[in-house]
């Protein structure tokens, strides 16, 4: 499943999600590169 998530205050990354961290950041894969953020909510 893609999922959405941001690093930083501009910088957003869509990839495939891979788990979830205890703090709330999500980890998704892009390539052979993983990267952990805070997911974007879903708008209605």
């Amino acid at each position: 499943m893609l999922r959405t998530i941001t690093v930083g205050s501009a910088v957003s990354i869509q990839g495939t999600y891979v788990r979830a961290l205890p703090d709330g950041r999500i980890v998704v894969r892009v390539d052979n590169s993983t990267y952990a953020g805070i997911p974007v909510t879903q708008a209605a």
